[in-house]
């Protein structure tokens, strides 16, 4: 069923089993939604969300955890990338775990990859059209700063979305969205600090000093956007789904329990918040 809202997709990096967790059950409901927009993490996973395959972006988050091609300072070393673009992006879904290249073409709604421009230091919002290109732009936007090479695209070299633009909100609202569906990776009442390697990033970087402002500048554009979406939910025109810390997670976690437990946690919420969210989005008939 196709809803007309927007869905919106805070990265984390392997914090976002929660939100692989929240699509499950919502592909289980058979619910799509008319714009959608994945930051990072938030981003890998919108993928196997709109080619339909359930169970995936968990399989995927844990089942090459013990390889050194996947995710290592083996692959940093050797690649100039912490998670082996290789791996990620041409080896799990062209070889080991299959991507639905055309069922993703049959989704009938539209999905955005947001990525940063390290040139301007702005998001912006790649559509995914067809995803054996479109992929690269999943991987931008999952390039974490300082683990991560810069990834080109149309002549243009970009970062993880999340630097400039972690949670999306504003450009569904700008899209005309007038509902929307947000799944953090983060509990209720967190804030963002200011990053503590301020200092290696003003040293990497120094070529870009519009990429280095704005990461200065992340928390507080992060903390803002949080009490945009906390006014939103309250004044009905958002449905928020959040994680509670029942275990703690690293970004980068190796641990399969913690993530199985978090993953859990994401359907769970989900599950249990199902109803409530189909009266937010004024969904009427059965599923």
């Amino acid at each position: 069923m196709m809803i007309q809202a927007g869905l919106v997709l805070e990265g984390g990096g392997m914090r976002g089993v929660y939100t692989a967790g929240v699509l499950d059950f919502f592909m289980e409901k058979g619910l799509q939604f008319a714009s959608c927009y994945g930051v990072s993490a938030g981003a890998c996973h919108l993928a196997s969300y709109m080619s339909g395959q359930r169970g995936r972006a968990l399989k995927v988050s844990i089942d090459y955890l013990d390889d050194k091609d996947y995710c290592s300072p083996y692959s940093l070393f050797k690649t100039g990338d912490l998670f082996g673009a290789d791996m990620c992006y041409n080896r799990i879904p062209n070889e080991l775990n299959l991507y639905d290249y055309e069922a993703f073409k049959k989704y009938p709604g539209k999905g955005y990859a947001v990525v940063t421009n390290i040139e301007t230091g702005r998001p912006e919002y790649i559509e995914l059209k067809d995803m054996y290109q479109d992929i690269t732009a999943i991987r931008a936007s999952a390039s974490l700063p300082l683990v991560s090479r810069n990834v080109e695209i149309g002549g243009k070299k970009y970062l993880d979305g999340g630097i400039s633009d972690s949670i999306p909100i504003r450009r569904s609202i700008k899209d005309g969205n007038q509902k929307n569906v947000i799944v953090l990776t983060q509990p209720y009442g967190y804030r963002k600090k200011p990053s503590s390697q301020m200092a290696l990033i003003r040293a990497k970087y120094k070529k870009y000093p519009k990429l280095v402002e704005d990461m200065e500048k992340r928390y507080i554009r992060y903390n803002k956007t949080l009490k945009l979406i906390e006014k939103e939910e309250m004044e009905g025109r958002a449905f928020v789904f959040r994680p509670e810390m029942l275990v703690k997670i690293n970004r980068i976690e190796k641990d399969v329990k913690k993530l199985k437990i978090v993953y859990l946690q994401g359907y769970y919420d989900a599950s249990i918040n199902y109803d409530l969210m189909k009266k937010f989005l004024g969904i009427k008939r059965k599923y």
